[in-house]
């Protein structure tokens, strides 16, 4: 029972101090504030976009859910127990399991084990081939974000600031690593990525900190931004989303604080600029876009942060991490839209409606395209 006290006091704080919420997880239920802009007809109608299949794997309720691609399958869970498999071409159901415990997170794979999470703290491990029980484990709260695996270990951050590593074999726990949870949070899916030797993490007070694999000592420790203001909610300033890398950088961002990329290696900043967002950030090879909490997506150089273009045009429709797509962006809304904009000019090019449930989790990567999952469940695999 306190786990779970735990997480609802963290959303009615946090979701008290306006009509509006940017509380990810105060979207699910409704809001009296600014209305989400209304979408104007794309000039000239746009690219067209296929839709390479479609499937089913059940609804949200009020947590994220993210599908995850490992080898030639996709992995996709829902709020009622259901874990799927998925063939990532033709979008043929390989194996479908409906576990006893309701979920709370997403998948996570690679290839040989599968890992989901609950809001009662189990974690739950199966066989990616068949879909078979593995290994069950428990940690200290709800798990909000999709498990990270691979190193050998299945990561899972609980939302008390934990974050624990599990033998992906057997579930043999390997470490933990805590830090002291805030008074208030932004109750959202701030996940883990995996990189070799490196478990990267963000917490609250704007700390990115990345957790040797071997053992979960802290290697090296960064500010994303700074906690300010005259309140303790002013001050509130959470790393949201997961870390993302590419190349030697390790880029974040942070509630009410900043976008800061960092050397992965040193942990030394590269940039900062003032942003705040509840979705993260996400990196091409030129860029580094994000998602503001007003709906506004941002390109920005990925070596100095500069601001290349803005795209305020989908204000407040509760948008998802912007994806790059080759040339384009896309980007998923609270009505089920996807969009999709120029890389280099931010200019609207294409736009897809998939069920009417939101798109809050960032779209995948496929060899043809890239998948979202809508909070009702469906899995809409989409070509350009």
């Amino acid at each position: 029972m306190a786990k779970r006290a735990f997480a609802i006091v963290a959303v009615f704080l946090l979701g008290a101090c306006s009509n509006f919420s940017l509380n990810p997880v105060d979207w699910f239920r409704g809001s009296d504030g600014p209305k989400p802009a209304p979408l104007t007809p794309i000039e000239g109608g746009g690219q067209p976009v296929r839709v390479l299949w479609s499937t089913s794997v059940g609804g949200a309720d009020r947590y994220f859910f993210s599908p995850v691609l490992a080898g030639d399958d996709v992995y996709a869970a829902s709020r009622d127990g259901t874990v799927m498999r998925i063939d990532a071409a033709s979008g043929a159901t390989r194996w479908r399991v409906a576990l006893e415990s309701r979920l709370s997170a997403g998948v996570g794979a690679d290839g040989a084990t599968v890992v989901v999470a609950t809001d009662e703290g189990e974690v739950v491990a199966l066989n990616a081939a068949d879909g078979a029980p593995r290994w069950r484990a428990s940690v200290s709260s709800e798990v909000l974000a999709t498990p990270a695996v691979g190193e050998g270990l299945a990561v899972v951050r609980s939302a008390d600031n934990r974050v624990f590593a599990f033998e992906a074999a057997d579930g043999k726990r390997r470490w933990v690593y805590q830090r002291a949870p805030a008074t208030l949070l932004i109750r959202s899916p701030a996940g883990v990525t995996l990189v070799p030797g490196l478990a990267l993490a963000g917490f609250s007070g704007g700390k990115l900190v990345a957790i040797s694999t071997t053992n979960g000592a802290a290697r090296w420790e960064g500010a994303v931004a700074l906690p300010r203001g005259a309140t303790e909610l002013e001050r509130v300033t959470d790393v949201v989303g997961e870390p993302t890398t590419l190349g030697r950088e390790v880029c974040a961002a942070a509630y009410q604080g900043r976008v800061t990329c960092f050397d992965a290696r040193s942990g030394n900043p590269v940039w900062s600029r003032d942003m705040s967002s509840v979705t993260g950030v996400s990196l091409d090879a030129r860029h580094a876009y994000v998602s503001d909490d007003q709906g506004a997506v941002h390109a920005l150089d990925r070596f100095t942060g500069r601001s290349l273009w803005k795209q305020d045009k989908l204000a407040y429709r509760q948008l998802s991490l912007p994806y790059p797509t080759g040339g384009d962006v896309a980007v998923g809304d609270l009505e089920g839209y996807v969009h999709f904009l120029s890389g280099d000019t931010g200019a609207f090019v294409a736009r897809i409606a998939t069920d009417g449930g939101a798109v809050r989790a960032a779209p995948i990567r496929l060899p043809s395209g890239f998948l979202v999952q809508t909070l009702n469940g469906g899995l809409f695999a989409l070509s350009l």
